[in-house]
């Protein structure tokens, strides 16, 4: 494989890690309201959820999907329930920071779930399998995960710790909750964009 297109592969990774989404701003929600530790976690199952994802959808799951349209759907309007409960526990946040032992944060298992829902991962993983591999090489394949493994890690950790960074900025409860009300109209549009995008 040549230098090119791994070079190609790692910005493709890059990019559709470091944008906006919703697991994106949860991880920044997170990084504002919880310690360190429990938004990298949190992060760290959104990254393993997003490479199962994108392997399966290597495997030929997006192709399955295809086929039947009710299935696809369903995915959707999960997605979209999910994304409007996380968006409603961000708007209705009393703006109080919680206490270290705390265990509302987003977890390991919200991230793997969050991308399995994420209509972002699901279109990300299909474009960029369909830009970078044959269809038919698991070398291509493999290549690639291990390549937007660290890259996805990494973004989505920036998000986290950009809100760590907001967090020493915003003492008042009245700042974090206008920061979270923002990120909730924020996640909440996304399902707009789910629903007619």
């Amino acid at each position: 494989m040549s230098g090119s297109l791994l070079l190609s592969m790692s910005i493709f990774a890059l990019a559709a890690s470091i944008s906006p989404g919703p697991v994106n701003l949860v991880g920044l929600s997170s990084g504002t309201r919880y310690p360190l530790g429990k938004g990298l976690i949190f992060i760290t199952g959104a990254t393993l959820g997003f490479i199962a994802l994108f392997l399966a959808v290597g495997l030929g799951l997006y192709s399955l999907m295809l086929q039947f349209p009710l299935l696809q759907e369903a995915l959707s309007w999960a997605g979209v329930a999910f994304l409007l409960y996380l968006s409603l526990r961000l708007a209705m946040d009393s703006g109080q920071l919680p206490e270290e032992g705390d265990q509302l944060a987003p977890g390991f298992l919200t991230g793997v779930l969050m991308q399995a829902l994420n209509p972002k991962a699901w279109l990300a993983a299909a474009s960029g399998i369909g830009a970078y591999t044959s269809g038919q090489s698991w070398e291509q394949l493999l290549v690639f995960a291990a390549l937007y493994l660290p890259i996805c890690w990494l973004s989505l950790a920036s998000w986290v710790y950009a809100g760590a960074f907001l967090r020493r900025h915003i003492q008042k409860p009245r700042n974090l909750v206008r920061l979270n009300r923002f990120l909730a109209a924020l996640l909440a549009s996304t399902c707009i964009y789910l629903l007619w995008g």
